[in-house]
């Protein structure tokens, strides 16, 4: 593609500096010429050489309007005024085909981006910047082409895929062309005040969108602060927790602590009424055993 390109760009710049020298029919020719070379989709150089203007007030008139069709028009436009018109041959035909095509897509995308639905700024810019094909019913392109079957059609399509006039896809099931991308055509000077009011409202949407990012961002960072605010407090809360419950642990543990020494004295020494109790006990025994002992002898 970008050899063909290449190529394409020497060819149209042969035919500028042809044109600089032709006059009348030899410049109406090489306008044939133009019209029929494969590659050559823009005219505009062409259309604003002095010498190609000056064939609107001459005898090859219908010549300079079949250009400015080729430039600015569709295939549609040419058959309204054929009779008053040079006819195509075949090349020339397939290619203000190819530059119609270019057109339908480009007025569904302009259709769905001023949709009534969308109103504000926010939906505009959006809308302009999803990436999504234009898709073209196969009726619509039967009709504005004057193509016979679904056959024909396909093959131009594949047609100008392969010039790289546009690219997408053939949707056989859904019968319609999804566009990706086609290339630009020529933009008559009435139409610049139009386009300069588009991008200032686009620029204005642009600004509109930033403002709410800006808006948004600072937000963010509002609530990442705060949050940031929040766990150091509670890291401090926690960290001063830990300290008092390490303190409180660390008391009790003070009051509570003994001598070793005297611990263990106390574990030898018996408590204060332990022996009373013991001896008590002894004493209680012997009588029981004194008494069972009188009455056994009595007995005897």
């Amino acid at each position: 593609m970008a050899a063909e390109g290449k190529v394409t760009g020497q060819s149209q710049e042969q035919f500028l500096l042809l044109a600089k020298a032709a006059r009348g029919a030899a410049l109406a020719s090489l306008i044939h010429q133009v019209l029929e070379a494969p590659g050559i989709y823009v005219f505009g150089e062409l259309l604003d050489m002095p010498a190609v203007r000056e064939l609107a007030d001459s005898e090859f008139s219908p010549v300079f309007r079949l250009l400015t069709i080729f430039a600015y028009g569709t295939y549609a436009d040419y058959l309204a005024e054929a009779a008053n018109l040079p006819p195509l041959t075949e090349a020339q035909k397939n290619k203000l085909r190819h530059l119609s095509v270019v057109t339908l897509a480009a007025k569904i995308k302009v259709g769905a981006l001023f949709f009534p639905g969308f109103s504000s700024h926010w939906d505009y810019l959006v809308l302009v910047t999803i990436m999504f094909p234009q898709c073209i019913p196969y009726s619509v392109l039967l009709e504005q082409l004057q193509l016979k079957n679904v056959r024909q059609l396909e093959d131009l399509v594949i047609e100008a895929v392969y010039a790289d006039v546009l690219r997408g896809s053939l949707d056989q099931r859904n019968q319609r062309l999804e566009v990706d991308y086609s290339i630009g055509r020529d933009i008559r000077r009435e139409e610049l005040s139009t386009i300069t009011r588009t991008l200032q409202e686009w620029c204005q949407g642009c600004e509109v969108v930033l403002s709410g990012i800006e808006e948004q961002v600072s937000r963010a960072n509002q609530h990442k602060e705060q949050q940031l605010a929040l766990k150091q407090q509670i890291e401090s809360e926690v960290a001063n927790l830990k300290k008092t419950i390490k303190v409180t642990t660390a008391a009790a543990a003070a009051a509570t602590s003994q001598d070793p020494e005297q611990h263990l004295t106390e574990l030898r020494e018996p408590a204060p009424g332990t022996n009373q109790r013991q001896a008590s006990k002894k004493t209680s025994k012997a009588k029981g055993l004194r008494g069972s002992a009188k009455i056994w002898s009595k007995s005897n």
